[in-house]
């Protein structure tokens, strides 16, 4: 697929199963987001790969910084049974993060949205590939506890999960009127 094509008809898609994304189909969608737009060449990006087993480990994660957000810190079983399977709804999922370096000319908020450039490239890295992908965050993501349990550091803060895998079922792309977004000054 070329690129344009791949940047005019990405969308995101929900419904993911088996097989994983291929090491070179990973390799591909890294190197994708390694070519995001990186003031100062700082490579303010990090990329956790949750496969397999880590996939349970994820939801168990989940649950128990959930449960730190009630006021009894505790889940109904219902609750923390939907959590647990959250991380099951795609083969593979790359935890997307934002390295965040001291630099007196590039501030946060640039290195921030350089990862999420990143984690954009490689969504549609992932679609030129053929794989389905969504970009899911949620209040989970900004808790301390999350990012502890990711084993990030201080300077580090999740920008979000790509879920990665085949396309169960497909998407249409929606009609955007560009002229709708557009003015000249």
């Amino acid at each position: 697929m070329d690129a344009i094509s791949a940047l005019h008809n990405r969308v995101s898609v929900n419904l993911l199963s088996e097989p994983a994304a291929t090491k070179e189909q990973l390799q591909n969608m890294f190197k994708a987001g390694l070519r995001a737009c990186d003031h100062k060449s700082l490579k303010p990006w990090k990329f956790l790969v949750i496969e397999g087993d880590a996939r349970r480990r994820l939801g168990e994660l989940m649950a128990d910084v959930k449960a730190t957000t009630t006021s009894d810190g505790k889940l109904s079983d219902e609750e923390r049974a939907k959590l647990l399977k959250k991380p099951f709804r795609a083969p593979s999922i790359i935890a997307v993060v934002a390295d965040i370096k001291e630099h007196e000319k590039v501030p946060e908020i640039e290195q921030l949205l350089s990862a999420g450039a990143a984690a954009q490239m490689m969504m549609t890295a992932a679609h030129a590939q053929g794989l389905g992908a969504i970009w899911r965050s949620g209040s989970l993501m900004f808790a301390p506890q999350m990012h502890k349990g990711l084993g990030l550091s201080e300077n580090q803060k999740l920008v979000g999960f790509l879920y990665v895998g085949q396309i169960k079922a497909s998407k249409k792309v929606p009609h955007v009127n560009v002229d709708d977004f557009v003015e000249h000054w």
